[in-house]
């Protein structure tokens, strides 16, 4: 489906998304702890839908420049299993992915906020971040969330394409 159709009209077609981590799912800050780990706060609010979207069949799949087990073990919790941590090249990840996965990009929403994501916004079928995002992301994509980054941005736009799916109830 081409990119210069109203992304409403796009959600239809999709069946996988694939997230940022830093400034997506979390609010971009981070918490140095004492012990060396470094914390982060996700939106219930994501978790829940992120967890209804694999319910209903949809694939979620992250790809972040970080690395933090204790963030794989949650979106294991989740049901999140294709996680991609120091993707040094997202687009190239993003790519391997789907051929792995027999995924076309015309079926992929992809949600980011800052640079590295910027070839993943212009490949998806859907290119999304959260309201926060930098200027040339926010520019580029399809759809801006009116919500920040960790604050449910996720929830907004998989919530979107469940509900015209017929997947939400």
């Amino acid at each position: 489906m081409e990119k210069n159709t109203n992304y409403k009209t796009r959600l239809k077609s999709i069946n996988t998304f694939v997230l940022d981590v830093d400034g997506v799912l979390t609010n971009g800050k981070l918490i140095l702890e004492g012990s060396g780990e470094i914390t982060r706060t996700i939106s219930t609010r994501d978790g829940y839908i992120i967890r209804k979207a694999i319910k209903k069949g949809y694939n979620v799949c992250i790809i972040t420049l970080g690395n933090s087990k204790m963030f794989e073990k949650m979106m294991n919790y989740l049901g999140v299993s294709d996680i991609y941590s120091l993707a040094e090249n997202k687009l190239e990840t993003l790519n391997s992915y789907c051929l792995s996965k027999n995924i076309t990009l015309e079926s992929v929403l992809y949600m980011g906020d800052d640079m590295p994501d910027i070839d993943c916004i212009k490949s998806a079928c859907i290119g999304a971040c959260p309201k926060d995002a930098v200027p040339e992301i926010r520019e580029n994509s399809d759809y801006i969330s009116h919500v920040k980054g960790g604050d449910g941005c996720v929830r907004d736009v998989m919530e979107q394409v469940l509900k015209i799916n017929n997947d939400w109830v």
